[in-house]
Order: C-alpha cells, then structure tokens, then sequence
C-alpha cells in the first residue's frame, strides 16, 4: 500500500509517476516484547481521526471503537490510558485486531502507530463514471492523482530548503532526501491518497507546506476579488513559488475541483506557529488562471545568481579542433544543482579537457541563470582545476572510464 516518495522513475519530469502502489501488503509488525506499545490516547485520537465511532464503555476508563459504517461487527476496547492494570494487554489485543480489520482505515491506523507521521491527504472531484459508481477510479485518474501529490510534497521539500519564486534544479538532491522515510498510498475507490511524513526526518516539510498552501488560497482570492498578484510575492515567504503553483495546477486540471488536507501527528502534538487542526485547503478550475499568471510570473522574476563551484567534468563539447566549447560539469560544491552546462573560451576549455584527462575537478565563477532551470552558468572565469586527494582523484578517474563515451572533444553531438 505504502512505497518510498523518492523512488526512480523511467523518465524525467514528475517524481516517481508510475509507482502508485495498488498491493496490499500485510499489516506493519506489532510491538514485540520489550518493546513500547503505543500511548492509548494517540490510539483513540487516531481512530476518532479515521471515522471510528465511540459506542459506549466506562467513562475515564474504557471506550468501544467500531469502524465507520460498520454494523457493530468489529470493536476494539480501548483504555483511555495506560494506568490501569489491563492497559497493555488490551492495547495489544486493539492491534491485532486492526491488523486483521478489511477496514481500509484500520491499516492507515497500524502505519500511523508504527512511525509517528503527520498525515497530508489530497482527493479529487472528477466526473463520476460507471467504475466510479462502482467505487473504483480509472488508471489516468490514479496516475494524475499520484503524480500531482507528489510534486506537492516536493515544493514543500523545496520550500523548506529555501525560500524562492523558482527553485528549478536547485536544492532538490536534499529535498528528495528528505521525503525519504514517507510512505504515500491509495484511499478508498482510488479518489483520495495519503502521505506519511515522518516527524523525525519530515516535520520542517510539512510545516512549511502548511504555510504556503494557506498562503497561495489567500494569493488566489485576492488575484480573484482584485486582479493584483502582489499577494503572490509576498507568498514566497511562506514557501509559494512556481513548483507549488504547477503542482496544483496539474491536482487540479481535469477535475470539479481537489483539496488539500494536513493533520499533525497526535503523538506529536501541533508545531509551534501552526494552527492545532489546519483547515482543509480546496481549489478549482476557477483558480488556474491565477495558478498559471503566478507560476509565470515566479519563472521570470527569480534572478541568476553569482556562485563560484566546484565540478567533475563530465562531458565536452565544441564545432572544431579549436575555439570556444561547452562543458557539462557535475557539481560537487558551491551550487544546490546536480549538473550545470558552461561555454568557455578556447584557454578555459583546454584547461576544463586537461583537468577531465587526469580526473581532477574544475573551479569556475559565473551567474547561475534561471534558464533551463538554473541548470547553466553564464559569464565563466577564474577557470582553474583543483587539487584533490589521492583517493577522491582515483574515484573521479574510474568515473572518467566509466564514462568515456561522453567525453567528446571536438565532435558534434548532442548539447550538454
């Protein structure tokens, strides 16, 4: 039901869009011996949260949980903390029993339990279907779904690195890794889906998320109600930015409209400056002029930036055995890109093919433009390689053989 956010994909664009997970796996261990079992008040915080109804048991003792629409098949006896004798027995007895619940919401529940998580739930409104009548959605419908939950969480990895209008290529090696430990899967009928981002390693993801899907509602009425976009810029600040505005719009084209939901993790309580129960966030086809004046907007107003880095060159490129040539280099320091693509003149390029020969890296001065999505450095100088120790340059030499089909001196071929 659950796979990594960050896993490969086969082609570029979208992260991972073919990895929407339609198995079902068995349930998440249970607590062992010695290990501790789960705060009851998290337990029935979760069940209240997932539709579970209350139907009875001592007051400050004991409840009775059942799943929602059930016809009172199913219960759980829940303690209402671990002070009675019986506690811990009765816990364990309400995680067998979920992990052996067709309840959908019951495996959901043993996620949360297993790895404290704050919880982002996104749904679509589409055109109901005669499958969709039957409670199942089509294999665009699901793809389209996954996709766009997935560059939302990776903006709010984005804008938690960073604030910027555009990030383009920059920062996201460390926003993939920190959407490592989420687990992302299907809701019922396949018209929702939920992420679990870890508290330890994604809190500062989704706080940051939280802020500027709020933020981008209210940029959106105001763009709406004024036809300003200056709410927009004072957005970013929040964590709006292009990434974010594309994201939703591809959540919600082709729908009746899509909403965001975010709950914090009960054992883990509300973070400081967020609101205890932030309200669900909802846009519609209404919204994606605004979304799209403001992506453009951001791609054109986020200025290069002058960086001097550091890099492997990995691929060399020019018309004739002699002047100007464009080298691509693999960016080790000074840069959050993972590559960047730069003209130099015929004495830098001589220098930047020597340095690839013996697998020294390259330093070099520019503008990092936004242009292909900061991926290209303008205005090179200070052209020079760079000393490194024996066992770095043994590395970067069997990267070189590794790859020697990309070092192309002096032939034509594809641009780096």
């Amino acid at each position: 039901m659950h796979r990594s956010m960050d896993e490969p994909t086969g082609g570029a664009g979208l992260p991972a869009a073919r990895s929407h997970p339609t198995a079902r796996p068995g349930p998440p261990p249970l607590a062992g011996a010695g290990e501790e079992l789960p705060d009851p008040a998290v337990l029935g915080a979760l069940l209240r949260r997932h539709g579970w109804q209350r139907r009875g048991g001592a007051p400050g003792r004991y409840g009775r949980w059942t799943p929602p629409g059930s016809a009172g098949t199913t219960s759980l006896l829940v303690p209402e903390s671990a002070a009675f004798p019986d506690s811990g027995e009765l816990i364990e007895e309400a995680l067998l029993a979920l992990g052996r619940s067709p309840d959908p919401s019951a495996r959901d529940i043993l996620v949360s339990l297993t790895v404290p998580s704050d919880e982002i739930r996104w749904w679509r409104e589409v055109p109901e279907s005669a499958a969709g009548a039957a409670g199942a959605s089509g294999w665009t419908e699901a793809e389209e779904l996954c996709s766009a939950a997935r560059q939302v969480l990776m903006a709010g990895a984005l804008a938690a690195r960073g604030r910027a209008g555009y990030h383009g290529a920059r920062h996201r090696r460390k926003a993939r890794a920190a959407l490592d430990d989420a687990l992302i899967g299907p809701g019922a009928g396949g018209r929702s889906l939920t992420a679990y981002v870890p508290v330890d390693s994604g809190r500062a993801v989704a706080v940051r998320l939280c802020h500027a899907l709020h933020a981008t509602r209210e940029a959106v009425d105001y763009q709406r109600a004024t036809g300003g976009m200056e709410a927009f810029d004072s957005a970013v600040a929040a964590g709006v930015g292009r990434e974010l505005t594309e994201a939703l719009i591809a959540l919600v084209r082709g729908s009746e409209g899509a909403g965001i939901d975010l709950r914090w993790a009960p054992a883990a309580g509300a973070p400081d400056g967020c609101p205890a129960r932030p309200a669900p966030v909802e846009f519609s086809p209404g919204d994606l002029p605004a979304l799209r004046a403001a992506g453009a907007r951001y791609l054109r107003d986020e200025p290069a930036v002058q960086v001097r880095l550091t890099g492997a060159v990995v691929r060399l490129r020019r018309s004739g055995p002699r002047g100007a040539g464009i080298v691509r280099l693999r960016v080790l320091a000074g840069a959050e890109v993972a590559h960047v693509r730069v003209e130099l003149d015929e004495e830098a390029y001589r220098i930047a093919g020597h340095a690839h020969l013996v697998g020294l890296p390259l330093r070099v001065e520019g503008r990092l433009e936004n242009r292909g999505g900061f991926r290209r450095l303008t205005g090179a100088s200070q052209v020079a390689p760079v000393q490194v120790d024996e066992a770095e340059r043994d590395r970067l030499m069997k990267a070189l053989q590794e790859n020697v089909d990309y070092f192309e001196e002096a032939c034509a071929g594809e641009e780096a």
